[in-house]
């Protein structure tokens, strides 16, 4: 008997050098690509995708990458963080909406800088 898959939220960051579009869109892909791997993801599975970016980060929207990966069939929105002083710089976040199954671990993924946002998570 199969189990029916549950809504789930999977979440990561990224930093990234500086506020280029090739940086944005590098970064954004390396992001993604971990995440759909490390969490055995299809385009299928995915409901929306949800991306943030700190304000210093203005030349390119990360949902191009995204696109450009082949999820253009996936909803995806961009927006921006809140400027909190002394807050992480050039931070890339995402969160994507998926239907997962109950027995399949959610693996959060952060990388570069971005660790420190979760250093209660494995590698």
């Amino acid at each position: 008997m199969n189990t029916p898959a549950v809504l789930r939220a999977v979440r990561g960051a990224i930093t990234v050098d500086a506020d280029t579009a090739e940086e944005i869109r590098g970064g954004t892909t390396d992001l993604m690509a971990a995440l759909l791997e490390r969490n055995a993801l299809e385009v299928g599975e995915m409901v929306s995708i949800l991306f943030t970016v700190t304000p210093d980060l203005r030349a390119e929207f990360p949902a191009v990458a995204a696109r450009q990966m082949g999820l253009s069939s996936v909803p995806l929105l961009c927006a921006g963080e809140i400027d909190v002083p002394g807050a992480m710089r050039r931070c890339i976040r995402v969160m994507v909406h998926c239907y997962m199954p109950p027995q399949r671990p959610v693996r959060h993924v952060y990388l570069r800088e971005a660790r420190q946002l979760r250093t209660d998570l494995p590698e």
